[in-house]
Formats: C-alpha cells, sequence, structure tokens
C-alpha cells in the first residue's frame, strides 16, 4: 500500500477527489496503535462558493485558517462540542477545500477501536458516521494541521476500487442552512455498505 500523495489532493475538483476518496484506506499509528479502515462515505466541501463550506465567502477564522493551506493536510473540528470530525484539505495554498470522511469500514486495530469508543462488540455503529470514525481512529481537533504524508496519520492506496456502478451520489446530510447548495449532490457512499451513514440513496 502507498500514501496517496501531493498530486492527489491537490487536485482542482474537489467533487472529484472526494469520489476517488471511496475504497482508500485511512491509517492512523498513534503511541504503537495501529488502526486502519476503508472509506465508505465522504462529502466534498467547496470552499469560498459552497454555503455548506465553514469557509464560505472567504470567512477566515482561528478554526478555518488550515482550510486555506496546502492540499493534504488534516482539518478537524469539534461538532456540538461532542464529536471530533475528520477532513481531508485539498486544492493548493488559499484555495479552502475540503473532504469529510463520514464511513469507514474498519480492518485492522478492532480491538483498539473499541476500547476506544467503549464498544462492547464489532457492530456496523463502530465507524459508521464522521464522529465515530475519529473516535475509532484516534482522531481529535489536535491533529489539525497533521500532514497527511506522515506515518502517523495518512490515507493509502491498497490497489482495491470500488466499481463506478456501486457509487452513489446524494445531497450532503445535515446542511439545510445552506439553501440551494444543501442539493448538491456532494456525498458519496459505497453503494450497500454497512457503514455508511444516514440515508443510502437519493
Amino acid at each position: 500500500m502507498h500514501k496517496l500523495d501531493n498530486a492527489f489532493y491537490n487536485r482542482a475538483d474537489v467533487v472529484a477527489i472526494a469520489r476517488d476518496l471511496l475504497g482508500k484506506v485511512m491509517v492512523t499509528h498513534f503511541d504503537g496503535l495501529l488502526t486502519t479502515g476503508r472509506i465508505v462515505e465522504t462529502e466534498a466541501y467547496a470552499g469560498v462558493t459552497d454555503r455548506a463550506s465553514h469557509s464560505f465567502g472567504g470567512r477566515r477564522t482561528n478554526r478555518t485558517e488550515i482550510m486555506y493551506g496546502a492540499g493534504g493536510t488534516a482539518y478537524v473540528y469539534l461538532c456540538y462540542g461532542i464529536h471530533h470530525l475528520f477532513n481531508v484539505v485539498t486544492n493548493l495554498q488559499d484555495v479552502p477545500h475540503a473532504i469529510l470522511v463520514r464511513g469507514v469500514e474498519p480492518l485492522q486495530g478492532i480491538d483498539t477501536m473499541l476500547k476506544r469508543t467503549g464498544k462492547k462488540k464489532a457492530d456496523h455503529t463502530l465507524t459508521r458516521g464522521p464522529g465515530n470514525v475519529s473516535k475509532a481512529l484516534g482522531i481529535f481537533t489536535h491533529h489539525t494541521g497533521a500532514d497527511l504524508m506522515s506515518d502517523e496519520m495518512y490515507i493509502g492506496d491498497d490497489g482495491f476500487r470500488v466499481s463506478r456502478k456501486d457509487i452513489i451520489a446524494t445531497p450532503r446530510i445535515g446542511v439545510d442552512y445552506a439553501g440551494e447548495d444543501a442539493k448538491l449532490p456532494y456525498r458519496f457512499i459505497v453503494k450497500d455498505n454497512p457503514y455508511v451513514s444516514g440515508k443510502r440513496g437519493l
């Protein structure tokens, strides 16, 4: 398995990158504990023109500044004061595109994931939904700005490919405030995968 590189992340089309992330492997290696999961659900956020994006209209805050950095870094923010949500920053410097990872299928380190989440058994809730993804993989807000080409946290390509017929595009979840942009088909899921959160289709 090789790490995704700058050429993958620095492309202009955040929607295409969100689709291409399906089937890739999220890897964390913290304190000697290895956890991995195959990405099965993503959401694209298209920066200053996207009303659902934290950077809509060029908004820059201490929290969102990392979105304006180079592609291939982590943007992790706290949702409802509870959930640490992991995003991949894409595109070039000063273009604040990002992709939320909403679901992964566990591959390695499931015992570690169970301990981190406090769950007793490895059912589909273990890594279904963005809050559970981060909790199971040990990702927190202090990982914001982390280089996704490091050995501690990266996304890898092990040669697995999701068939085009098994990729479904839907509107994003929980962005009703974004008006017409809430209807954009910027969420991508692997058809019939049990680790996909929310609706399984349009």
